[in-house]
């Protein structure tokens, strides 16, 4: 019954399309996405629906808050509106790594949230951690490949089968990580000395070092005008939140190293999967599946738009003919992080072929 219902569900959405990365919809500070959005859909809901909270960084209009507005369509479809999906973007909820330790201390206050796979490195998922590797996916074919292999099934497991609160519902991506500066930098030696932006990853932290910048430690959400004071001189972000965020204001030289494809897992607490029927949690998986097929087949439409849009913005982009020295550059973190896990590596870099 759900697999006929999702079918009908997407032929639908398909038709109508997700709104474009910098355009369509308003943003959570324009909206007003706070606790009173939450109350208005509690309110709405069918009284005895059940309500999940979902956090996203960025901002609704985003790529990213496009994926979650898909998945909660399909979602409130294939459950009849007995499960409602309230989408908290623009980061209202805290930090990533905010979200994810409340949910897994059981805090509440998050149902779901889409976390980088990489951050699950802190949690004791070493296998997850390799996804945010530099250099480790060729293209995009070559992540969805892995996605749909047995060893994706087998990384998508790892949280729960860790027991730390979390499972993965579904995997998302959002195109290629690049660097982006506030004055021109057109190839690896102009890296040097550099203030980048970091989050407190051991992963990007330590590729940043191995290109010879600077790691500075900023909030995502400070990240604006810190590039705007100069607290730091660049930093690094798939196109879609690049442009979504406007940091094109502050900071519009782009060099398309793509180091890292931005690859991330839905999670859902254990304690919001309590409150769910057998049914329910059926129907929000194959609702998962349905928004992964969806981002694997649109995602890479919305790059190629945002760089015209950007172009048209004034942003220079710089393209990297020759990766090696990158690569290179970075292999020291590859080695940090592959020791008992190299089967996994080799297996995910076989899954390009």
């Amino acid at each position: 019954m759900f697999k006929k219902t999702i079918a009908i569900a997407m032929a639908a959405l398909m038709a109508c399309g997700l709104a474009a990365c910098g355009g369509g919809g308003e943003s959570a500070a324009q909206t007003g996405t706070t606790t009173e959005s939450k109350a208005t859909t509690q309110t709405e809901a069918a009284a005895d629906a059940v309500v999940l909270t979902y956090a996203e960084v960025n901002p609704i209009d985003s790529t990213d808050g496009g994926w979650a507005k898909y998945f909660k369509e399909q979602v409130e479809t294939l459950t009849g509106g007995s499960v409602v999906i309230d989408i908290q973007a623009s980061g209202v909820l805290g930090a990533e790594s905010d979200v994810l330790d409340g949910m897994i201390s059981g805090g509440g206050t998050v149902d779901l949230a889409r976390v980088s796979c990489y951050a699950m490195n802190t949690y004791s998922c070493n296998k997850s951690a390799l996804l945010g590797l530099p250099f480790i996916f060729e293209s995009r074919e070559h992540f969805w490949n892995f996605v749909n292999s047995d060893l994706g099934e087998e990384l998508k497991a790892e949280p729960s089968e860790a027991g730390i609160g979390v499972s993965a519902l579904y995997y998302l991506e959002d195109g290629f990580r690049s660097f982006f500066f506030k004055d021109p930098v057109n190839d690896i030696s102009e890296m040097k000395s550099k203030k980048v932006r970091v989050s407190t990853d051991q992963i990007m932290t330590g590729m940043v070092e191995g290109l010879g910048a600077a790691p500075t430690v900023v909030s995502f959400n400070e990240l604006y005008t810190s590039l705007q004071s100069g607290v730091v001189d660049g930093a690094e972000q798939p196109l879609p939140p690049y442009e979504s965020n406007a940091f094109n204001e502050v900071a519009p030289y782009v060099i398309l190293d793509e180091h890292t494809l931005a690859t991330s897992y839905v999670v859902l607490s254990d304690m919001s999967k309590s409150k769910l029927t057998e049914d329910q949690l059926q129907a929000i998986q194959e609702a998962g599946k349905a928004t992964e097929e969806y981002c694997r087949q649109e995602a890479a439409k919305y790059d190629e738009e945002c760089i015209a849009r950007l172009k048209e913005k004034g942003v220079t982009f710089v393209e990297v003919a020759d990766k090696t020295p990158w690569r290179e550059a970075c292999s020291n973190v590859t080695e940090q992080f592959i020791p008992g896990v190299e089967n996994v590596y080799q297996g995910i870099l076989d899954c390009a072929k």
